[in-house]
């Protein structure tokens, strides 16, 4: 079994976990008492960086990094993301944290609240305004999701540096084919139940999306209600909700190698947001949302009341893969076999917010 690491961020600070052979141990909370929506690990340097984004009640957001897993903790002298006066706008809180990937080495993408992108360049240490987004003719008409007006999502191709996905709450899909000099809505197919228009261009409240594997083209979507996929980058979805106990939920995650495999949390509905049939299952496709199939060994028996939220979902990048959700009952829970089997591996934390796994040398 390969070591792994696993950073959790939630209401209440965050706590890094390492697995050692079969067991956790955990340390934290780090910025205690902040509100942690947003973590990243960058294992594309000759160390892993991790990246965290904390609000403090008192001080507001900022972007922290650390080159020794934890131990220390970095803060720039100003503030590494922060909207141009112009703008008139101040961050809220960022909501996500994204490593590009190979192809473009040493940059880190945030999504934020009030709804924005920034770049890096230097590894996450400073950030620009990506203005063609922020400049978006329909940005305007993006309206505040349960959570906010947010960036939530960023996927990059590691094929190519130039093609970024972002999701918006609620203004739906957004790509960029040319490193996000341009932005065009990505939203083909997507139902938005709540307008009276339901088939809009935007506007669409999606939760999560996530890239296949074996094919970045490929990605997968979880929609306020409705899950979805897509085989050419976005441009347009299809409904793969057929099977799910309930196609409303908030995460929804790729396996790292192996092509069609994707996870999601089912919840009851938007008005009732507990498990679905309030049981802890993670539903798992191997075949790309054609089927499903619901993955319970070692999970907690009986009525259960976990939500787990969009970024509280995650693999790592070992094969058989390691998954890992957390819930706000403060539980973590891990599989080290593609989901087959599970266990708690912390509980009584606060509201887990995100989770975020990487397998360690």
């Amino acid at each position: 079994m390969n070591d792994a690491l696993l950073a959790v961020g939630t209401r209440k600070g965050l706590f890094v976990g390492r697995r050692h052979g079969g067991s956790w141990e955990f340390d934290g909370p780090h910025f205690n008492a902040e509100e942690v929506y947003s973590v990243g690990i960058d294992t594309r340097g000759a160390a892993p960086r991790l990246l965290a984004g904390g609000t403090n009640s008192h001080w507001g957001p900022s972007v922290f990094h650390s080159d020794d897993l934890g131990k220390t903790w970095k803060e720039p002298l100003q503030p590494a993301v922060k909207f141009p006066k112009d703008t008139g706008a101040s961050l809220e809180r960022v909501w996500q944290l994204h490593p590009a990937g190979p192809a473009a080495p040493g940059v880190v993408y945030a999504g934020t609240e009030p709804g924005a992108l920034f770049r890096s360049e230097d590894g996450g240490e400073t950030f620009e305004l990506v203005r063609a987004l922020w400049d978006h003719p329909t940005r305007e008409q993006w309206t505040p999701g349960g959570g906010g007006l947010a960036v939530h999502t960023i996927v990059t191709n590691p094929r190519d540096a130039g093609a970024v996905t972002v999701a918006v709450s609620t203004g739906g899909v957004y790509r960029s084919l040319d490193g996000g000099a341009s932005w065009a809505p990505s939203n083909s197919g997507v139902q938005a139940v709540f307008l009276p228009d339901p088939n809009p261009e935007f506007g669409q409240c999606v939760h999560k999306v996530a890239q296949d594997a074996a094919d970045p083209d490929r990605l997968y979507l979880q929609n306020h209600w409705g899950v979805y996929r897509s085989d050419d980058a976005g441009a347009t979805w299809t409904s793969i909700g057929e099977g799910l106990p309930s196609d409303f939920g908030f995460p929804v995650a790729a396996h790292p190698t192996r092509g069609g495999v994707a996870y999601v949390f089912p919840l009851n509905a938007d008005a009732d947001r507990v498990p679905a049939g309030r049981e802890c299952r993670v539903y798992r496709t191997e075949d790309a949302g054609t089927t499903w199939q619901k993955l319970g060994a070692g999970l907690p028996e009986g009525t259960h009341y976990g939500t787990v939220l969009r970024d509280a979902l995650c693999t790592d990048d070992a094969d058989p893969a390691g998954v890992y959700f957390g819930n706000r009952n403060g539980e973590v829970f891990a599989s080290a076999d593609d989901g087959d089997s599970w266990q708690m591996i912390a509980s009584h934390l606060p509201d887990v917010l995100c989770v975020r796994a990487a397998v360690m040398a």
